[in-house]
């Protein structure tokens, strides 16, 4: 099952037996893999680097995984794909690897053809060649810098709500179900109904929050859509 594309992956995992079966698995694959083995290493290896994702495991030493992704989102300064792993699988663990702002979450012990195929596809969703700005209303998309604006205010997202924020405006003003939602950005591998909902949550605090009127709008037992507020 090789890689569609290349990917520059950083492991951010203190477990060094797993570490070295992800580094041979994914590299048998055709990926380039970097890594650290503590929290503050990698941290510090994301920010100078210019990875595809980061592999990042939860309960790191020196500096856990959840304040290394908080960290990543506040500094960064670009797209950088987080896929969590971890023994963690409660429902909580997972609220707080999406709130601190992960893309996607694999609970330990995990089949390395299930990780090769979420990192698959987190490589997929990063479209750095479309930089077509999208529209609608006063919201405005770049799909290439991967950033929105509304009101020509700089909505603040993390990957996957940005994912949704572009399918839903690609697909304005129709509907858009849970289901076609969850199969445009995770694919044949989807998580949990839960991370959607959080992703969805995440979403509507950036674009609707801070303004008068929303845009999301859920039509129950449908789906969503975007609607320019009138």
């Amino acid at each position: 099952m090789k890689a569609a594309a290349s990917l520059r992956v950083l492991l951010v995992e203190d477990e060094a037996e797993l570490a070295a079966s992800i580094i041979d698995f994914l590299e048998g694959e055709g990926h380039r893999l970097d890594y650290a083995a503590d929290g503050r290493q990698g941290l510090d290896l994301a920010l100078a680097g210019a990875h595809d994702i980061v592999l990042l495991d939860l309960r790191l030493p020196r500096l856990d995984g959840l304040e290394v992704c908080r960290q990543l989102r506040a500094n960064a300064g670009r797209p950088l794909p987080i896929l969590m792993l971890t023994a963690r699988d409660t429902l909580g663990d997972k609220i707080s690897g999406f709130g601190a702002g992960a893309d996607d979450y694999l609970t330990k012990p995990f089949a390395l053809e299930e990780l090769l195929l979420r990192c698959n596809a987190l490589g997929r969703r990063f479209r750095p060649d479309d930089a077509r700005p999208l529209t609608v209303g006063e919201l405005v998309i770049d799909r290439g810098r991967r950033t929105a604006a509304r009101a020509g205010r700089t909505l603040a997202l993390h990957h996957t709500p940005f994912d949704i924020l572009v399918a839903l405006a690609e697909a304005y003003p129709a509907v858009i179900t849970r289901s076609e939602l969850s199969d445009r950005i995770w694919g044949d591998e989807p998580p949990s109904s839960d991370a959607l909902a959080t992703h969805i949550y995440n979403l509507r605090q950036a674009l609707d929050r801070p303004f008068g009127k929303p845009m999301l709008k859920t039509l129950h037992g449908v789906g969503l859509r975007l609607e320019v507020p009138t």
